[in-house]
Parts: structure tokens; C-alpha cells; sequence
């Protein structure tokens, strides 16, 4: 009994995932002329934007949703070089990541911050972290998922819920043309974990097996 018990609840798991993910995935026909030659890549804090209900909204301090978005735009960051690390640990990468604290501080000596970053091309930012490819993107969620932002808003306007909607929209960026090389869309809702390293992982995992820097380069010749 308890061996079905267990069956169904991973079928049920396993159907919020299936039934409420989306995918889109763009590659440059042209990558291996300009992603093979590539060594370093740089990971951006992502543009982030939490969309609470209007009554949550209410009970915030003004400034507050700010100050949340901006730790989930670093935490997504962080996240993801995590997820990238892994894979070069795994000899599933062949490029070498920027740690993301070497990234941020080139950013502050140069006074690029999350206000005006818009007015730099991606092509323009590689330059300056000195990486041959630039990841950059947006994520929208609907609840924040680092620990301590989702107990101060639980705390604050009563929300705990673990449901949530999620979607990252990743681009890779060669830094010589600027060019997008690679455009990874996902989008996942449902009980999709609580950290910022479980949602990662469970919106990057499909994108291994699909991410030029992560398959051999024998198998995109």
C-alpha cells in the first residue's frame, strides 16, 4: 500500500511539472562559428520582477518590493553560476565560468548597477568583465523564493503558499558581435521547491542535454 502511496504522489509531482511547463529554446545556426572559440563566460544579476497580488502589495513599506527584487536578481545569479560550476566540475562544460563575485565587483568599480545597466550592450559589458560570452536575462516569479524574503512577506502580509509561477529568459551574448547566440525560455508552475537553487535546477535541468556549452563540440559539428 504504502509503495502505491508513493507511486501516485510522484506521478502527481511529475504531471504538475509536465502539464505546466513550457519550453523554448533558440540556438544561432551559426554558434560554432563563434561560440568554439569561446573560453570565459559572465553571468549578470537578472532583471527580476516579483509579482505579488495587489492586497500583498498594500501591506509593503514602500521600497520594499525593491530591496526584494534586487536580493532575488543576486540569488538567481548566484544560482545559476552554481548550476554552470557544477556541469564544468562534471566535465559537462567547456567553457570556464566567472565567479560571480569577481563579476559584480568589475561592475562596481565601473559604476554599472542594476539603474542604469540598460544603457550598455551586452557586447560592451563582456568587454569589460573580460569573458568571450555574457549570460544576461529576466525572471519573473510570482512569490519570492529565498528563504528570507518569503518569511518576511509570510510575516508581513500572511503568505506562505509553496504554489508558484516562475519563468527565466536567458540569452547568451558572443562579446566580439554582441550577437544572441543562445535564447533559453522556461517557464514552470506549481509546488517547484523553496530555494532559489531547487527552482535553477528544476528550470535549467531539460537545458544540458540542449545548451551548445554543455554538449561536446563533436556532437554540433
Amino acid at each position: 500500500m504504502r509503495k502505491h502511496l508513493l507511486l501516485l504522489c510522484s506521478t502527481l509531482i511529475f504531471s504538475i511539472f509536465t502539464t505546466n511547463a513550457q519550453t523554448r529554446l533558440f540556438i544561432d545556426p551559426d554558434f560554432a562559428s563563434y561560440g568554439y572559440s569561446h573560453k570565459t563566460m559572465g553571468i549578470l544579476p537578472f532583471a527580476t520582477e516579483i509579482n505579488l497580488r495587489p492586497r500583498q502589495l498594500k501591506k509593503m513599506q514602500a521600497g520594499d518590493l525593491e530591496k526584494m527584487e534586487h536580493q532575488e536578481s543576486l540569488n538567481i545569479q548566484e544560482s545559476m553560476y552554481s548550476w554552470f560550476l557544477r556541469r564544468k566540475q562534471q566535465n559537462k562544460l567547456w567553457v570556464d565560468v566567472q565567479d560571480v563575485t569577481t563579476t559584480n565587483a568589475i561592475l562596481a568599480k565601473h559604476n554599472i548597477t542594476s539603474d542604469n545597466i540598460s544603457e550598455y550592450t551586452s557586447s560592451e559589458i563582456a568587454k569589460i568583465l573580460e569573458v568571450d560570452a555574457l549570460i544576461r536575462g529576466n525572471f519573473q516569479t510570482s512569490k519570492p523564493m529565498s528563504e528570507g524574503a518569503s518569511i518576511a512577506l509570510g510575516l508581513l502580509v500572511g503568505f506562505y503558499g509553496v504554489t508558484n509561477t516562475s519563468v527565466i529568459d536567458l540569452f547568451i551574448h558572443d562579446q566580439k558581435t554582441g550577437k544572441v547566440l543562445v535564447n533559453y525560455n522556461k517557464r514552470v508552475s506549481g509546488s517547484i521547491g523553496s530555494t532559489t537553487d531547487q527552482l535553477i535546477n528544476i528550470l535549467m535541468r531539460k537545458s544540458s542535454r540542449r545548451i551548445p556549452y554543455c554538449k561536446p563540440k563533436k556532437e554540433m559539428d
